[in-house]
C-alpha cells in the first residue's frame, strides 16, 4: 500500500502518519516529490486496519493498495515515466541513449582514441568491463581498478559518461568511485546482497535481465534496488535463453512494451549479447528502438579479431556509424531524438 500526502503536509503530518503505521507493525519507506511525499507501507497483511488508524489524520491525500508483487517498480506506485539523469544526461525521455565501448578495457591508448571516436559518432556512455565475468576461470578476467581508471582518464577526455559492471558488494565501494552508472550482469541479477548494496548507493544502476528470469523475476530484482533507496533503475533486456543456438540468445522484443506497460522504469537493450553474432546487432538495435526502448548497449571494438573478450559480437566502427544514422532515422519517425 501507498499513501499519497496532499500538497498541504507538513513535515510534522508526515512523520504522524509514519508513526502511527509502524505503532501498526509494518515498516515505512518515504518517498519526497517536488510537490508531494509518498509513504509506502511495507508489509501489509491488514488493508483495512490501516486505512481506519491513517485516513482521518491530516494531511493524508489518498491510499492506494499495490497488487502487484512488485511494489515500487510498478506503475500503481508511479504512474509517470521515470527520467534517470546522469550529470544532464537522461534515460528514459524522447532522447535515445547510446551507451558503446568494448567489452573489456584493454589498453589506455585503445580505450581513449575508441571513446573519441564514439563520441563524434554520437554516444553519450561510454562502455568498458574493468571486471569480467567469464564462463571459463582461464579467460581474461579484466584490468581491475587500472581499468576503472583508464575509464576515468577517458571519461576525462571526451565528457562521455561511464557504465561499468560490478561483480560483489564488495566493490561495490570502489566501482561507485569511478563510475556513472553501476551495472549489473545477467548472472548477478538475482545476487540479492549485491542489488541491497547498490541501492544504498545513490548512482544509477543498469540492471541487466538474468538468462532464464521472467519478467516479473526481473522487475523484482529491481525492487531489491528500489527499496533500499535507490530510485535510478535502468533496466536492459539482453537476450534470454531458449532452445535456439543460431544466436546467443534469444532478444526478447516484446519485454519492452510489456516493462513500459506494467513499470515506469526505463528499458534498453542489449543487441550483442543477445545475439552474439555482429552480423544480427544493427537489425535487433533498430527492431528495439522502433519498439520503444529507451536506448541501446552495444559492443564496439576497434580491432574486433583481436579483442580480449566478445570480439565476435562487437562493431567495427564503420558499422556503429551505420547503425548510428539508422537510429536517428527511425527515432524522428516514433517522435524521438538522438
Amino acid at each position: 500500500m501507498i499513501i499519497t500526502m496532499s500538497v498541504q503536509a507538513t513535515k510534522e503530518d508526515i512523520e504522524r502518519v509514519r508513526q502511527k503505521i509502524e505503532e501498526l507493525g509494518y515498516g515505512t519507506k518515504l518517498f519526497p516529490g517536488e510537490k508531494k511525499t509518498v509513504i509506502h507501507v511495507i508489509g501489509v497483511t491488514d488493508r483495512e486496519k490501516i486505512v481506519k488508524a491513517v485516513e482521518s489524520l491530516n494531511g493524508v491525500e489518498n491510499l492506494i493498495p499495490i497488487l502487484s508483487p512488485y511494489k515500487l517498480a510498478s506503475r500503481e506506485f508511479h504512474p509517470e515515466d521515470t527520467i534517470v539523469s546522469i550529470n544532464g544526461k537522461r534515460i528514459g525521455d524522447k532522447m535515445i541513449a547510446v551507451i558503446a565501448g568494448p567489452c573489456a578495457v584493454e589498453s589506455e591508448t585503445m580505450m581513449i582514441e575508441l571513446a573519441c571516436i564514439l563520441k563524434e559518432s554520437g554516444a553519450q556512455f561510454l562502455r568498458g568491463g574493468a571486471y569480467k565475468p567469464r564462463s571459463s576461470p582461464y579467460s581474461f578476467q579484466g584490468l581491475g581498478e587500472k581499468g576503472l581508471e583508464i575509464l576515468a582518464r577517458a571519461r576525462e577526455k571526451t565528457g562521455l559518461y561511464i557504465v561499468t559492471e560490478v561483480l560483489s558488494e564488495i566493490d561495490v565501494p570502489l566501482v561507485y568511485k569511478y563510475a556513472d552508472i553501476l551495472q549489473i550482469g545477467a548472472r548477478n541479477m538475482q545476487n540479492f546482497p549485491l542489488l541491497k548494496t547498490v541501492g544504498r548507493f545513490n548512482k544509477p544502476v543498469l540492471l541487466k535481465r538474468g538468462m532464464s528470469a521472467t519478467i516479473e523475476e526481473w522487475l523484482m530484482a529491481a525492487e531489491y534496488i528500489l527499496s533500499e533507496g535507490n530510485q535510478n533503475v535502468i533496466l536492459c533486456e539482453r537476450g534470454i535463453r531458449t532452445f535456439e543456438t543460431y544466436t546467443r540468445n534469444t532478444l526478447d522484443i516484446s519485454a519492452v512494451p510489456v516493462v513500459k506497460h506494467f513499470s515506469h522504469l526505463p528499458i534498453i537493450i542489449d543487441p550483442s549479447h543477445s545475439s552474439g553474432d555482429w552480423r544480427y546487432v544493427n537489425a535487433l538495435a533498430r527492431a528495439g528502438i522502433a519498439a520503444g526502448a529507451d536506448g541501446i548497449i552495444v559492443e564496439v571494438h576497434p580491432d574486433p579479431a583481436n579483442a580480449l573478450s566478445d570480439g565476435k559480437q562487437s562493431l567495427k566502427l564503420e558499422v556503429f556509424k551505420e547503425l548510428m544514422e539508422e537510429i536517428k532515422k527511425i527515432a524522428s519517425a516514433i517522435g524521438r531524438t538522438l
